[in-house]
């Protein structure tokens, strides 16, 4: 991602009294104010407030402060990086010393940058303070953007000058939200069922949640606050991620002198940062977005990540993965078998899963070893490569570049490249340990037989794989946790590997849902959502990566007919319906499939094709169903002209027939005309559940409504049976 926008106009000073910076864009504004004696502190962040003069800037802070008995004598403050200092008597940005000495931060401002992006008219866009901490010889920069889309990045740059060392245990970012919001907002989950959003009460105090081994199944990708009944479409909410692909710490916290904010940034254990005389530690961009409703939150990101020049541009592929047709059993001929048959169904790209290489042939041995198995391809990855390119898909390739079986070559040649305390190995889990790739030695040798394997057959993807948490993370190298010098070492190697070969994509897959960030996702180009497949699971999973991720971003795979995880065996209009919003995939024996089932599963991928444009482009949008046996979801076109949704019956339902839902982001002034959309050749789920045509009302002939109606009174969804699904297409009239 860009550090910085374009530049039109930069002005640089040093800051020798008050100064407010009033940023607008994409509908947001953020009142920034700056004073000689303390850091800037953000006085509004949220709806766009419209022009506001300095001394209306000024009048309205003078209006927000207050001293009361028991306090300091002057206002306490709330800066993007809080200080006791300030006033602000919770949770400090800045946590560290020197050996115990220069442990309270008191960070006075040096100067000051504002730039204005492209096209805004001079309007700031980016803001860089410089600060300076006398007392334990500190400098700290802090930067804060606001993008196009009304997203706020902020994060911040701790450099010593002093002459000894100085250890680093904790600097936050702080923004501000509205009393208005009393609800916390995150998310919780295990393996197979990530992402679980809620809300609980915002009471005084500090609501933290971290990830501890860098890997975050259950933990949260967002953190923020809402008000009272906010859903996906109405409601104020803020919210923060953490850009980061290792340890993070978040916390909303609401304090008696008025104060609520959210903090975000790495999680940092003693030792792990100390820096040298001249050393700079960088935060992790702090991502904070905000919105009417949980849908226009999200959207600013969207918007933010499709804006980025490495954002793919070309259509993604729909791609089949043999893991659940083979699992370890790799064998030339039935590999071939399925190339041929996922290309006759439309995939775009072939994977090749876990098994190919060393001794690998359950998950006991040979990770680490990444060299091709003479046992299981004598000939080599290339027969199967080149038939693969010979049907015109792409090949992929799964790796598990930081794990290693302690049964493994790697593991018996280097025992000290395991992460590991002096005195035990940490827990195993899948039989697997982590390799220390912050020591050079490990690094380069994972470096180079990678290099190797992707030097000796055409490889087009990654599928880059983290099956295991990181407890006990110490380097055996140094002796001190490495979670923050392993996270960098991870990025490095993956930054190698798309220089050596820059058509190269990757996708981020952590047991599934595991590792899911925008950190990593600035080498990544989508994410492995969830292990889990079963598509009703994939409701709930996929709404909550929503949040952060546009749907292109997003494996979802069309699943075996009985589900891997869960023992549903579920029909194929509810699995190809899922999978057809996201980057589309199959996980699917087809060799096992009946002939009417492929062809059906075609016809859905030529439906997924056709809609691709509107589906990756689109607004995400989410129906706020009254019913919880419901799930309906939808994208809509930027220039609102089309439409699709699809409507998921999870249960039966105390009320039936089911209550009318509203359609979010249409167009309130046009007139749209609504049918069912099924692929050629496919029966309806309708005809399952009406049984009689005359019951199917409107739904197959079509009607033609307003958009206010739409959106205002909504409609009835189909009294489909439980587990099944349909969709709908809207085109403006």
């Amino acid at each position: 991602m860009s550090t910085r926008p374009s530049e039109t106009a930069a002005n640089s000073a040093r800051l020798n009294g008050p100064r407010a910076v009033l940023m607008r864009r994409g509908g947001t504004c953020l009142v920034l104010h700056c004073e000689a004696d303390s850091l800037p502190e953000v006085l509004h962040w949220g709806r766009d407030l419209g022009p506001l003069s300095d001394a209306q800037l000024a009048a309205w802070r003078s209006a927000r402060a207050g001293v009361v008995s028991g306090n300091a004598d002057v206002p306490p403050r709330l800066s993007l990086v809080p200080q006791q200092a300030e006033g602000w008597t919770t949770t400090p940005g800045l946590v560290g010393s020197r050996a115990g000495l220069g442990q309270f931060s008191d960070f006075h401002p040096t100067a000051i940058e504002v730039v204005a992006a492209e096209g805004t008219d001079q309007a700031p866009s980016h803001v860089r303070v410089e600060a300076h901490d006398a007392e334990a010889d500190l400098d700290l920069a802090i930067e804060i953007e606001l993008t196009a889309s009304g997203l706020v990045r902020t994060r911040a740059t701790l450099t010593n000058r002093g002459a000894d060392g100085y250890g680093v245990d904790s600097l936050l970012l702080a923004l501000p939200t509205p009393p208005s919001e009393t609800l916390v907002l995150d998310q919780s989950g295990h393996h197979l069922r990530e992402r679980e959003t809620s809300t609980h009460e915002f009471t005084l105090g500090s609501h933290e949640r971290t990830t501890r081994t860098a890997r975050a199944h259950a933990g949260s990708s967002i953190h923020g606050t809402c008000e009272p009944g906010t859903n996906w479409n109405r409601g104020l909410v803020h919210y923060v991620h953490v850009a980061w692909s290792g340890n993070t710490r978040t916390l909303a916290e609401r304090v008696v002198t008025g104060f609520q904010a959210i903090l975000g940034g790495e999680l940092l254990l003693p030792g792990e940062v100390v820096l040298n005389t001249g050393d700079s530690y960088v935060t992790p961009w702090l991502i904070a977005t905000w919105g009417e409703g949980l849908d226009e939150a999200a959207g600013r990101i969207h918007d933010y990540l499709r804006a980025r020049p490495g954002h793919p541009t070309s259509p993604r592929p729909v791609t089949f993965n043999a893991w659940e047709a083979v699992y370890f059993d790799h064998t030339l001929e039935p590999l071939l078998a399925l190339a041929e048959v996922a290309a006759e169904v439309g995939a775009e790209r072939f994977v090749l899963d876990d098994g190919w290489f060393g001794s690998r042939r359950d998950d006991r041995s040979g990770l680490g070893d990444w060299v091709v198995s003479v046992d299981a391809w004598p000939n080599g990855l290339a027969p199967l490569a080149d038939a693969v390119h010979a049907h015109g898909m792409e090949f992929g390739l799964w790796f598990e570049p930081e794990m290693v079986n302690p049964d493994s070559d790697v593991a018996r040649a280097h025992p000290e490249w395991i992460l590991s305390p002096r005195t035990h190995r940490p827990q195993e889990e899948r039989q697997q340990q982590v390799l220390d790739l912050s020591n050079p030695d490990a690094f380069a040798h994972v470096r180079d037989q990678l290099l190797a394997v992707l030097d000796g057959v055409r490889i087009d993807y990654i599928k880059w794989d983290f099956n295991r948490d990181l407890p006990e993370a110490v380097s055996p190298l140094t002796g001190r946790p490495a979670y923050h010098a392993q996270t960098l070492a991870t990025y490095r190697l993956m930054d190698t590997l798309l220089a050596a070969h820059p058509e190269l994509e990757i996708e981020s897959c952590a047991g599934g849902g595991g590792r899911i960030d925008l950190g990593i996702l600035e080498r990544a180009v989508r994410v492995w959502g969830s292990d889990c497949i079963d598509p009703l699971e994939r409701q709930d999973i996929e709404a909550g990566t929503a949040l952060l991720l546009p749907p292109e971003m997003v494996g979802s795979h069309v699943a075996s007919t009985t589900s891997h995880t869960t023992g549903r065996t579920l029909n194929l209009t509810l699995r190809a319906s899922t999978a057809l919003f996201s980057h589309m995939g199959i996980e699917w024996n087809l060799l096992e499939a009946s002939e009417q089932e492929r062809g059906d599963l075609a016809a859905w991928i030529g439906l997924h094709k056709r809609l691709r444009p509107l589906l990756h482009t689109g607004r995400v949008v989410h129906l706020d169903a009254p019913d919880a046996s419901w799930r309906a979801h939808g994208v809509v076109s930027a220039d609102r002209d089309e439409a699709v949704f699809t409507f998921v019956r999870m249960s039966t339902s105390a009320v039936r027939p089911s209550v009318a839902m509203r359609l979010p982001g249409l167009d309130p002034s046009a007139d749209y005309h609504l049918v069912e959309l099924l692929p050629d050749g496919v029966p309806s789920d309708l005809a399952l559940s009406l049984r009689s045509p005359e019951n199917w009302g409107w739904w197959r002939e079509g009607v033609t409504l307003p958009g206010a109606v739409l959106g205002e009174l909504g409609l009835r969804a189909p009294d489909l049976y439980p587990e099944r699904a349909t969709l709908l297409h809207l085109r403006r009239a």
